[in-house]
């Protein structure tokens, strides 16, 4: 059905911009992890998770290694940031390291893209509400960032679009996702982390890079 469907949805959302939450309503069958990635592949005919994954662990040390040649402000961030990697061997925290380093490194805050919460907090509920674009992190009071969270998903225009996710860098991959999904742009506080994401590591329209990227990218492949 959704395969059927798709043509009228994406005319629809190129065309109309709907409100996430309208669109929600309309399209409810799509707003899950299998329907995003599936979506995902229709649109770009790439395989989301595989792809995304694989070329992220494959830039990974060369990654590391520009991190650690960050001086300033920005390089003690990215130490800081870095600090979980030492507490334990999961890929997933060696992942997710990694994409907040990387907004550092690109000159953004890794605060505008996962927004953490506390389980007990009761301002979260009206936070989460006025999130715009990013993905969100629930833990338990005292939990560090090594530890499993309690809740991750993604949120936007204030509304909770995907949840149960599991770990921050899957919630990221499922988040470039719905931006092509949904014809969204990138936000500006975060537009050359996306554009690295998309265009380096997924390699989609790779042509044209910013400056920024574009040094990133030059780095990266010496």
């Amino acid at each position: 059905m959704m395969d059927k469907t798709f043509a009228y949805r994406r005319q629809e959302v190129v065309r109309e911009s709907p409100m996430i939450a309208d669109f929600k309503t309309r399209w409810p069958a799509l707003f899950n992890v299998h329907e995003v990635c599936l979506e995902f592949k229709r649109i770009t005919t790439i395989h989301l998770e595989s792809k995304f994954f694989s070329e992220l662990d494959a830039y990974s040390a060369d990654l590391i290694k520009l991190f650690a040649k960050k001086g300033g402000v920005q390089g003690k961030q990215i130490r800081s940031i870095m600090v979980p990697m030492t507490e334990t061997d999961s890929i997933d925290v060696r992942r997710e390291c990694i994409l907040k380093s990387l907004c550092v490194y690109l000159n953004e805050d890794p605060e505008k893209l996962v927004k953490e919460y506390l389980s007990d907090d009761e301002s979260s509920l009206a936070a989460m509400a006025e999130t715009v674009f990013g993905v969100f992190v629930i833990r338990h009071h005292g939990a560090g960032p090594s530890e499993n969270p309690e809740d991750v998903g993604i949120i936007l225009e204030g509304v909770m679009v995907l949840h149960e996710l599991r770990y921050v860098p899957f919630a990221v991959a499922m988040l470039l996702a719905l931006v092509y999904a949904l014809n969204l742009s990138y936000p500006r506080e975060l537009r050359y982390t996306f554009e690295a994401l998309q265009k380096i590591i997924m390699k989609l329209d790779g042509n044209k890079l910013s400056a920024k990227v574009q040094a990133l990218k030059t780095l990266l492949s010496r």
